[in-house]
């Protein structure tokens, strides 16, 4: 993977640790994060392969140079782990769909590539703003169909994703849909009563072009006019590239007071702050991309029973239910009001609050997903009539899987 490092990747580690449990060793290659880590944190034994990122995209001819950089050294890390006899078989993650040349070597050598699907990436493209150059547009599209046609599976986020990967030429028995969210595991026991304080509005995830947090600060401004400064506060959680324009957007409508930025937290981190939050806003807007898109932070909003506000998205609905209030079209306006109707109805928020947490339970949490993802690596490196699943002894002989 390369646009994260391994320890801030949640659903990265998921897989690791779900391997793992499994009895696979796993070796991940990916941006270097924390230079004091060699093995992935909570693991017993996945091992880190980290590469130095000197270029960061922001536009075009960046983001080209970023990818063939990442592109290089995942081609050396990953070389490495072959000719060392690490690498019995190879998932990647995008973005970028670039990696396809180094899955038709992999599976010359008799070894399966699986692709984990993260993000569309023409989508992506075109909802980071301006105007899309077609020639990029296209580009994008024949990389998307190259990576998911030269897999030997495919793992994908929702039934969308799927459809797409069926529409690119993928035959639909290759294809497995691995939902994004955390294990009952990674959730306290108890998420009641929530402490005493203002009633709390919160985000978690990345700050980028595509993730309208701007929509969020300035529902929080609306929300300034429409019930004043106090009783309530909004917890902008994460980073990204528009992290410090977000800032200087607060501190010029006047809005420190009421909105906190946190950076970025830890495991134990997000689930104290969600298990004390009222109120979770997806401010994403209804583009195609996410439309089409799970996002992670609702599943871990729903996991601790964290009534949502968002924009009335395909993949969105099919995930939350009832356990959210939809507007149509994602303004700040739209969001204040919702917000707003949430924090003024305490009996709403608890009937939404047991929808959530009913759906993380019986469909969402990482548990259904790992046995579907799982099953997978047994089928392809350990084929036979009686598969293991995590928590069985380890093989003192174990499979290893690498993931660029």
């Amino acid at each position: 993977m390369a646009n994260l490092p391994a320890e801030k990747d949640r659903r990265v580690i998921r897989e690791c640790l779900s391997l793992e449990a499994a009895g696979f060793d796993v070796t991940v290659i990916a941006p270097r994060g924390d230079r004091s880590l060699r093995i992935l944190p909570g693991s017993d034994r996945t091992r880190l392969r980290p590469y130095p990122i000197v270029v960061y995209g922001s536009g075009v001819l960046s983001f080209a140079l970023e990818f063939l950089w990442s592109f290089a050294w995942i081609t050396i890390r990953l070389l490495g782990e072959i000719l060392r006899g690490r690498a019995q078989a190879v998932q990647v993650c995008n973005p970028p769909d670039i990696y396809f040349p180094l899955a038709l070597l992999v599976r010359a050598l008799g070894r399966p590539w699986v692709f984990d699907h993260h993000d569309l990436s023409p989508e992506v493209y075109i909802s980071r703003g301006g105007e899309p150059n077609p020639l990029v547009s296209r580009l994008l599209v024949l990389f998307e169909k190259l990576t998911l046609r030269t897999a030997t599976a495919v793992f994908a986020t929702n039934e969308s994703f799927r459809e797409n990967a069926v529409r690119r030429g993928v035959v639909p028995a290759k294809v497995t849909v691995v939902r994004n969210g955390p294990a009952l595991a990674e959730i306290a026991a108890s998420a009641d009563p929530r402490p005493d304080g203002p009633l709390t509005v919160v985000y978690l995830g990345v700050f980028g072009p595509q993730d309208n947090v701007e929509g969020a600060v300035l529902a929080a401004a609306e929300l300034v006019v429409r019930r004043g400064r106090t009783g309530w506060r909004m917890i902008l959680a994460g980073d990204g590239e528009t992290a410090a324009g977000l800032r200087e957007l607060a501190a010029d409508r006047g809005l420190t007071d009421v909105v906190e930025f946190t950076g970025w937290l830890t495991g134990p981190e997000v689930d104290a702050l969600l298990r004390r939050a009222d109120v979770a806003l997806q401010p994403d807007l209804p583009t195609r991309m996410n439309q089409l898109s799970t996002m992670a932070k609702t599943v871990e909003y729903l996991g601790r029973g964290v009534p949502v506000v968002a924009a009335d998205l395909i993949e969105t609905h099919a995930t939350v239910g009832g356990a959210g209030l939809y507007v149509p079209n994602g303004t700040p306006a739209e969001f204040a009001e919702a917000i707003g109707t949430l924090l003024d109805d305490p009996a709403l928020r608890a009937r939404m609050r047991e929808i959530g947490r009913q759906r993380f339970r019986d469909f969402l949490s990482w548990e259904h997903q790992a046995a579907e993802y799982v099953a997978v690596w047994q089928r392809l490196l350990r084929p036979g009539p009686a598969p293991r699943v995590p928590g069985q002894r380890r093989p003192s002989s174990p499979a290893r899987v690498d993931a660029p």
